[in-house]
């Protein structure tokens, strides 16, 4: 017999909620749920990460430690 043990992680975000919600007010939404509140935090930290795993390939290949404007831009195009 096999158990399955499944460990959930407790995130602290580092976006603030409120500053998330907002942006997604300033985007149209009229109401925005507290649970959607929280997915929402985790999945922008999530693309920011994305973007900038991608702007410091740019910056390493470019033969640079510091990411510039120009590579979060070029990244940025990758996810359009």
């Amino acid at each position: 017999m096999s158990i399955s043990i499944i460990v959930l992680e407790s995130i602290m975000a580092d976006l603030p909620i409120a500053a998330v919600t907002r942006v997604a007010k300033n985007a149209g939404a009229e109401r925005v749920g507290a649970d959607a509140s929280e997915i929402l935090v985790q999945k922008t930290e999530e693309f920011l990460g994305e973007l900038v795993r991608e702007a410091v390939k740019l910056a390493n290949h470019a033969g640079r430690k510091t990411i510039k404007e120009e590579d979060i831009e070029m990244a940025a195009e990758k996810f359009a």
